[in-house]
């Protein structure tokens, strides 16, 4: 009951809306059974209830739900007062109602309770003990009417008016009771639910918050990784430019190197252009994908630009095109480990795109090498490592934390034969049916 009458992540403006939509849900339901309860009294009891004042009631609930149903149409906010004047609303009705058919002798004034509760869940605490106390008054009142009176009380020995009159107070104690539990400890209760809730909102706005800024500065360190080659290339040829004399630099080779470095101003634009893209999309916890094929054709046409000189084989072997997560901090994962390998082959480098048994996606990559020196394996996929001094060992790191962001993993073994082969799986994308 907790649970459905307080809403998940709802603030108090919300959470008041909903309130009154469900309380007029329980006005109707209520309105509906006690009118067929009523039929069904009257056809069997002597007692009747005045056909006058059941239409008269019956207008009120109506017309309260017509209001009620309006207000819900309206964009202006439900104030806590204002859902508990709807509350009231009910408390009147039952009040006349019980005034004309019994008292304090009608279960029907049980139903108290029933408001109690709801007002514990859905309102603060100063309207819950407002209404308990009120609730007590009002049964005090009715309890009060009938010992006096004898109203709905039944005929009999002055032992059994006795008796029923005990039989009144130990409802009357029964109610009192209940009322203060609920006013204390089913406030508490859903208090304690709202905050849960509020700190899970939290705590998973905080996850997806903490999502993007992995993923974002995954892809900036990826990047920063990715400028490293063709800025080296470029310190190296200004280098050489630079102990040039006027004549020498008006040779014709001075332009394939002058070509060179345009090349690669060009991929430092474009790498730093894919990582504000990337930062400015709509969504940046949105995973891209692309067919294998072209996943493949990407990161070919980027280590050719980069690498012209070095020997790369890339092999699809599967007959498929299954699609694969291709945002740019996985694009940069493969190609640092491929440019690992370039560096550390002695004639080439060979690359496959396959399916693998549990339909995961496998690229393989393996080089004729010496292999990997025993200090990187022992501590792989830590920062910092590193066997060469102009490197900042982020590579292997970056790569693992881009892959297994996305559910992927990373393998690196030592050949028998010598060199290395790593072993990089990729989830499918499960393309959705129309």
């Amino acid at each position: 009951m907790l649970e459905s009458l307080v809403p998940e992540g709802l603030d108090q403006s919300a959470l008041a809306r909903l309130g009154l939509q469900r309380l007029l849900l329980l006005r109707a339901l209520i309105t509906i059974f006690s009118a067929v309860g009523v039929v069904i009294f009257q056809s069997l009891s002597s007692i009747t209830v005045p056909a006058s004042l059941i239409i008269a009631l019956l207008l009120v609930i109506a017309l309260s739900l017509g209001f009620g149903l309006w207000r819900l149409t309206v964009d202006t906010v439900i104030s806590q007062r204002e859902l508990f004047g709807h509350l009231l609303i009910d408390v009147v009705v039952l009040v006349v109602l019980l005034s004309n058919t019994g008292g304090a002798s009608n279960p029907l004034i049980s139903y108290l309770l029933v408001l109690l509760a709801i007002t514990a869940t859905i309102l603060p605490r100063r309207f819950v003990y407002t209404f308990t106390l009120g609730g007590i008054l009002i049964y005090s009142y009715f309890l009060l009417r009938d010992i006096s009176s004898g109203h709905g009380m039944p005929m009999g020995s002055m032992d059994q008016d006795r008796i029923f009159e005990l039989h009144l107070v130990g409802m009357w104690i029964i109610f009192s009771v209940s009322a203060v539990l609920i006013s204390v400890f089913l406030t508490r209760m859903s208090a304690a639910i709202r905050d849960r809730e509020l700190t899970l909102a939290e705590a998973r706005e905080n996850e997806l918050r903490n999502e993007q800024l992995v993923a974002i500065g995954t892809l900036a360190a990826g990047t920063a990784h990715a400028l490293g080659t063709p800025l080296s290339t470029m310190s190296v040829l200004l280098s050489e430019l630079d102990n040039l004399d006027e004549e020498q630099l008006k040779a014709s080779h001075i332009k394939e190197d002058i070509s060179l470095l345009r090349q690669q101003v060009v991929r430092c634009k474009d790498s730093l252009n894919q990582l504000i893209r990337y930062y400015h999309k709509n969504n940046p916890a949105e995973e891209e994908s692309l067919p294998l094929s072209d996943f493949a054709s990407d990161i070919s046409d980027y280590i050719t630009n980069i690498h012209p000189s070095a020997k790369v084989n890339f092999v699809i072997e599967t007959e498929a095109d299954p699609v694969v997560i291709s945002d740019q901090s996985v694009k940069h994962a493969v190609i640092n480990i491929i440019e690992n390998g370039i560096k550390a082959a002695s004639q080439e480098v060979n690359i496959s795109f396959k399916l693998s048994r549990n339909s995961q996606i496998e690229i393989s990559i393996d080089d004729d090498g010496p292999g990997i020196p025993a200090k990187v394996m022992e501590n792989m996929g830590e920062p910092f490592i590193s066997t060469r001094k102009d490197s900042m060992g982020l590579g292997i790191f970056l790569a693992n934390a881009a892959i297994q962001r996305i559910g992927g993993s990373i393998e690196m073994f030592n050949l028998k034969l010598g060199g290395a082969l790593t072993l990089i799986r990729l989830p499918m994308v499960k393309i959705k049916e129309a």
